[in-house]
């Protein structure tokens, strides 16, 4: 396919070069991933938590798609039917996200290849194009979750009726352009202070429902039942969809390699033990945040017998009556409108990402921004008519099974690549990485066909 040219480097910074060809791979890397903001962010030197800083960034980008709306709609839908029972699924997911996004991340740092360059170099050109198309369907999955939570928050704070607030978020799209703009670190800091936001006013949700302490630790224990039972199982598999998200594989191992670190071994070492620190510290920030969206609901509806609290609209207007405590609504509206907002700035950069990658072809990040977003609208504009609030409820579920069963798809090559030593060299997994590394894809893989099998036994029964 053919290629646009990529847009000039900015002039205080010299242009990357162009990397040798490598053992294991069959061709040389011709354009690095975001090549515009491409070691554009300096490493500092000396102490060890100023080398933390320097890389503390591209795992809050990952982390905030661990956040996104559709994980609201899954965790109240879970915490207000089933109690504290999923949180086991929440901290299974998030450690299943540390180790995934950890291989991501070395990935790109000991390769300089992001997950969807190394895909379109491994496979050949039909099962790259299938891995795209399947890719893409996850990133508009995942923007439509974006669109409806942003949609829904404008309806809940300012009344805006829900169609109309769906079509506001294509201004969003001028939102990400002027921020990349501003360069990467810039994007950065706007995205960790609307995960802080977000972190503040769950704090002031969990102080407020007052939840039982010895309920919630027993959460954490996985149960049986969650197999055994299709209806946990599939709100399950949505949480593990919502928090494992398959886009976000690509865009760590891409972002990473925003930073200049040295392009020897023992730079490279360096800098994959520090992107695992920062990403993390920032999943554990996320699994904050999804553990107590859960706990919020389950402490306020389920223990109040309102076990049918699915839609984010019920529990905005349950809260403050519920809780006795006032803004309960708001700041939950508030929590949501931040949530959303932030998610749409990294799916942005997913999707030019994915695109690069696999096709080796550029657009411009305002064209990519309008294709992705015009995709997730039409499904949102038309089920928010049709079938008001109870339908975008469900449609945000339904987007995170859907990125569920599209996972495997992302994590099979990933664990491929980084356990295969021609590719990685002193850098591949050990044995028992590796053997963690395929228990955890096949544990994905079984739960999702494990759930297709049960859906497929109640529609033919």
């Amino acid at each position: 396919m053919g290629r646009m040219t990529a847009p000039p480097t900015a002039p205080d910074r010299a242009p990357p070069a162009s990397p040798a060809p490598d053992a294991g791979w069959q061709r040389a890397r011709e354009t690095p991933s975001l090549a515009e903001a491409y070691q554009s962010v300096p490493v500092a030197r000396g102490a060890w938590w100023r080398k933390l800083l320097a890389f503390a960034g591209p795992g809050y980008l990952v982390a905030v798609g661990y956040m996104d709306p559709g994980n609201w709609a899954t965790d109240i839908a879970g915490g207000s039917r089933f109690g504290y029972t999923l949180l086991s699924v929440i901290l299974l997911s998030n450690l299943m996200a540390v180790l995934l996004q950890g291989l991501a991340s070395k990935l790109g740092i000991v390769t300089g290849r992001d997950l969807a360059q190394a895909c379109r170099d491994a496979y050949s050109l039909p099962v790259g194009l299938a891995l795209w198309v399947v890719c893409e369907l996850a990133i508009a999955a995942t923007d439509l979750a974006e669109v409806l939570g942003t949609a829904i928050a404008l309806n809940l704070l300012f009344g805006l009726p829900l169609p109309a607030g769906i079509l506001l978020t294509v201004l969003d799209v001028f939102l990400v352009l002027l921020l990349q703009h501003k360069g990467f670190r810039r994007l950065e800091a706007v995205v960790i202070a609307l995960v802080a936001t977000v972190g503040a006013c769950f704090v002031f949700e969990l102080i407020a429902s007052r939840p039982d302490v010895g309920a919630v630790l027993r959460g954490f224990v996985p149960s049986p039942s969650i197999i055994a039972d299709r209806e946990k199982l599939y709100l399950a598999v949505g949480i593990l969809g919502a928090t494992v998200m398959p886009h976000n594989l690509y865009l760590h191992s891409s972002v990473v390699q925003t930073r200049k670190y040295a392009p020897d071994e023992a730079g490279k070492r360096e800098a994959v033990r520090y992107a695992f620190a920062d990403s993390t510290i920032a999943l554990s920030i996320a699994l904050f945040i999804n553990a107590a969206i859960l706990i919020v609901a389950a402490a306020t509806f389920h223990t109040a017998g309102r076990t049918d609290v699915a839609e984010i609209q019920d529990a905005y207007q349950l809260l403050t009556p519920l809780l006795g405590a006032a803004g309960a609504s708001t700041v939950f509206a508030l929590a949501l409108l931040a949530s959303g907002q932030n998610s749409t700035l990294t799916g942005t950069l997913a999707g030019q990402i994915v695109m690069e990658g696999f096709l080796d072809l550029r657009l411009r990040p305002w064209m990519r921004r309008l294709i992705t977003r015009s995709i997730a609208i039409v499904p949102a504009a038309v089920v928010s008519v049709l079938y008001g609030e109870r339908g975008t409820a469900q449609l945000l579920v339904l987007s995170q099974v859907i990125l569920s069963l599209q996972l495997p798809f992302a994590v099979w090559p990933l664990v491929r690549f980084t356990s295969d030593r021609a590719k990685m060299g002193v850098f591949v997994n050990p044995l028992w990485l590796k053997g963690l590394a395929y228990l955890v894809a096949v544990v994905i893989t079984g739960l999702n066909v494990w759930l297709l099998v049960q859906t497929g036994r109640e529609v033919l029964g």
